[in-house]
């Protein structure tokens, strides 16, 4: 953690490795998810509907190659110096042929400017034969994988229908670690059936892994989703937090984590025609301005928990 810092942050860590600045420019490249055709399920996470985190130029229709034109050239005009990550973010993009899903990369790592990749996935679906190819690769790229975990608890994977234990997880980032790769997981905080102290207690496991960054999200409830559909049928089910209610429950999280863990964002933020709730009219910088305020206040810093 960078001294006089109250959590290590992410804009921080990418400073420790460019020397320029850089962007992450999200690209969807048609794949999709093995509980969604069939091989482990159907319908996908209960929560999650993919058009909650798709830019506007991120379609597939489009080439990894137009997706990363139109990305970059909304960014270069402001930067024309910077450089860019290709960022395969939608659905779980290590699940597909080899072959195929390696010429997606290097799609993208021939693009101009491009310096490195980040892959979303799925702990389930990472074999080591394409560790084997981001290990190599990352001796000239940089090369994060990024695990959407969600939950540390086998129970609360089987109700949000993630088709994956805790163990596969730990698994594959252990694998991923071992290689030297930065190894990123996503985390949900509030998710149905969880109280507090067990959503605390994902901070204690986490710390305990080879983990380079952290995505917390709050949970939020998106139209079309079967989580929607069954917060209409048993609301009592869930705690939907306030803003200042979260704010407090993420610093009680971060208190708790290794310091050593960067922390890449506290919050996501769903499109509002999407969004059902919790609607706290904040953008992600807002957020985070007020948990650094309420940081201060509190006289705390990642890590103080930390055993």
């Amino acid at each position: 953690m960078e001294k006089n810092k109250p959590y290590r942050d992410f804009g921080n860590f990418l400073k420790e490795i460019f020397p320029y600045k850089v962007q992450k420019i999200s690209i969807n490249a048609g794949f999709t998810c093995p509980n969604r055709d069939g091989k482990k399920g159907f319908g996908g996470c209960t929560y999650c509907n993919n058009q909650t985190f798709s830019p506007e130029y991120c379609h597939t229709e489009k080439s990894v190659k137009e997706q990363l034109e139109e990305g970059i050239r909304f960014f270069s005009r402001k930067y024309p110096e910077m450089k860019y990550l290709a960022y395969f973010q939608a659905y779980t993009n290590t699940y597909d042929e080899i072959d195929r899903l390696i010429s997606k990369y290097e799609e993208a790592l021939s693009f101009p400017d491009v310096v490195g990749l980040i892959i979303g996935t799925r702990p389930d679906c990472m074999p080591d034969q394409l560790l084997d190819y981001f290990s190599t690769l990352s001796k000239n790229k940089f090369v994060m994988i990024e695990y959407g975990l969600e939950s540390t608890l086998d129970r609360t994977l089987l109700r949000i229908n993630r088709g994956h234990t805790h163990a596969e997880s730990e698994d594959a980032i252990q694998r991923t670690a071992k290689r030297g790769l930065y190894t990123g997981v996503h985390l949900i905080l509030g998710l149905p059936g969880e109280n507090k102290e067990e959503i605390l207690h994902h901070a204690d496991v986490l710390s305990a892994l080879p983990i380079t960054t952290l995505k917390l999200h709050q949970l939020q409830l998106i139209r079309n989703t079967r989580m929607a559909r069954e917060f209409e049928e048993n609301p009592e089910q869930f705690h939907l937090y306030t803003a200042d209610e979260y704010i407090d429950l993420v610093i009680d999280f971060i208190e708790r984590l290794n310091p050593n863990i960067v922390v890449e964002r506290f919050v996501s933020q769903s499109p509002k025609e999407l969004l059902i709730a919790p609607d706290w009219g904040l953008k992600n910088f807002e957020f985070t301005a007020k948990v650094n305020k309420r940081i201060a206040e509190r006289n705390t810093y990642q890590g103080r928990l930390f055993i």
